[in-house]
């Protein structure tokens, strides 16, 4: 049998994990196990006082285990590729590896006051999102779908945490033999 994987690094708040794994499990259907990672701190640019995303899908794709159809890592950690600013997170296309941040996500970043509601929605909108482009699906042009893509936290606020219906149509839309 074959699993969707949700991995957390150590920082990882276990409740929040546990909802976007629930979510995510709910989502995709099949069944879901989780894994632990340790840390990322290998990744970490100085310069920039960051953490490298494509580092990390490297060491995913390492441990990776075979019973597994798709991982999908949780950090904390504030996350960034060499062409943008940050991200919110990265996934292969169609593979087998992404990786969310919860850094960018929570309200505190932004020097705001914690709203937990906010940031719970916020992080089931991107893992959905991160978990839909390892199944294939590409941004959507619909500002309401949570595979449109999303640069800011507003442009995440906007979205539903739900695929449009020409979305959830590709993704069931699989291959015979492939598990979502």
């Amino acid at each position: 049998m074959k699993y969707l994987y949700v991995a957390a690094t150590q920082e990882v708040e276990r409740e929040a994990l546990a909802a976007v794994t629930a979510r995510v499990a709910a989502e995709f259907g099949g069944p879901v196990r989780g894994m632990e990672l340790g840390s990322v701190d290998f990744a970490f640019d100085a310069e920039r006082r960051q953490y490298g995303s494509i580092p990390v899908l490297d060491m995913l794709l390492r441990r990776c285990p075979q019973d597994a159809t798709k991982l999908l890592a949780v950090t904390e950690r504030d996350l960034f590729i060499p062409v943008l600013t940050f991200v919110f997170g990265q996934a292969q296309l169609g593979g087998r590896v992404g990786v969310v941040s919860f850094a960018r996500l929570r309200q505190e970043f932004y020097g705001l006051a914690a709203n937990r509601e906010i940031f719970l929605e916020r992080a089931y909108k991107e893992a959905l999102h991160e978990t839909g482009h390892l199944f294939g699906l590409v941004h959507c042009a619909e500002p309401k779908c949570a595979m449109s893509l999303a640069t800011t936290v507003r442009q995440i606020d906007l979205k539903d945490d739900a695929f449009c219906a020409a979305c959830g149509t590709r993704l069931r839309r699989k291959p015979e033999g492939t598990q979502v």
